[in-house]
């Protein structure tokens, strides 16, 4: 687990949906594990470096962001910086690199003495997936997801997994694994919707083509449509490109409860689709599974959707009922997919989306 009391200090001037409540609700479902019996390893990031930030984003970027550090400004109408934005930003990137390199440097399941499965979840503002090469917007400064990629790939890795299930698409990461297939990126998204890319059609370029593959859906999905999603795209490309690590943008916006986007998904919806990746990241990367937050801007959504994600990650953690109605009542180990049928719409848009995959991945 990975969380710092620098990422409170980016803040706005005034109210804006990116704040620093979001973690305080995180660190509640964090709480709740723990009195239920859950025992995380603490880390403790470090700030990203230069040269880490630069495998992911173009040194005139870099620049403008040093050059704006200790001032009050937005980089857009949606993007602000604060006096210590820069400096959050750096450890933010720096303890998804934390993350990566304790999942890595946990010993293989089948070594002698070996724990469990290594898996992580790191607690970080600003968040960073809509952060591009050359700017930053969409509430990010630095990709934070995308520089801990970078950072198992210098480990030595030769194939990272990016699933991407914020509600919106993760045009940043898109944008900066294009060409390179020794990253696939996976986005599930709401479309149409900001910041309007993600199509089907989007499937990177050069080496890269066909390690894109985008899942954009209408409005109302819910968690039998995210769970479809993954039984017949996300889960069956994963086994094809057998990921040495899979980590996830986890942005927690596609909730019901959101007040930003239009989607149908519950606690009990996200605890299912870790339990999906985690099955998958035991298959081919030695159960390593990182999870790094993005998005959620509902509190109460983010804590009960947090709280089930952490359930589902840690194999012995004991399901407790609660009734608040966001699907922490329910039996965690419940199938979701019971929950009720895919609508013909929204399995027409996984049709669509699965046909354009099997062009590159031939087990869809």
């Amino acid at each position: 687990m990975v969380d710092d009391p620098l990422f409170d200090e980016h803040q706005a001037r005034g109210h804006h949906p990116e704040r620093p409540e979001r973690l305080a609700a995180a660190r509640r479902a964090v709480e709740r594990c723990v009195d239920e019996g859950l025992r995380p390893l603490m880390l403790t990031p470090r700030d990203a470096t230069d040269e880490e930030i630069l495998r992911a984003h173009e040194p005139a970027y870099l620049k403008t962001l040093q050059e704006l550090e200790g001032q009050w400004t937005m980089l857009d109408a949606d993007t602000y910086l604060s006096p210590v934005s820069l400096s959050a930003s750096r450890r933010a990137a720096g303890g998804a690199l934390s993350l990566v390199d304790a999942l890595l440097d946990q010993p293989s399941p089948s070594a002698a003495g070996a724990s469990s499965p290594s898996v992580g979840f790191a607690l970080l503002r600003p968040p960073g997936h809509h952060a591009t090469r050359r700017v930053g917007m969409g509430f990010c400064l630095l990709d934070n997801v995308a520089i801990a990629a970078y950072g198992a790939l210098q480990r030595g890795l030769q194939r990272v997994a990016i699933v991407d299930w914020d509600v919106h698409h993760g045009n940043g990461t898109q944008d900066i694994f294009w060409q390179d297939p020794r990253v696939l990126f996976i986005s599930l998204h709401q479309w149409p919707f900001y910041p309007g890319t993600g199509m089907t059609t989007e499937v990177g370029e050069g080496e890269g083509r066909g390690y894109t593959v985008n899942v954009p859906l209408s409005e109302g999905a819910n968690d039998a449509v995210y769970c479809a999603a993954f039984d017949q795209i996300v889960l069956p490309v994963l086994a094809e490109y057998a990921p040495e690590l899979i980590l996830v943008s986890a942005g927690y916006d596609a909730h019901e409860r959101d007040p930003l986007a239009s989607m149908r998904v519950t606690a009990s919806g996200y605890g299912s689709m870790t339990k999906k990746l985690r099955a998958a990241a035991r298959t081919s990367a030695e159960g390593r599974l990182g999870l790094i937050l993005e998005g959620g801007y509902s509190l109460t959504a983010l804590e009960t959707s947090v709280a089930a994600t952490l359930r589902a990650l840690t194999a012995d953690a004991p399901e407790v009922a609660g009734g608040d109605g966001d699907g922490a009542g329910r039996d965690e180990s419940e199938d979701v997919e019971l929950h009720g049928p895919v609508s013909p719409r929204h399995q027409s848009e996984i049709d669509r989306a699965r046909r354009h995959a099997q062009r590159h991945w031939p087990n869809l």
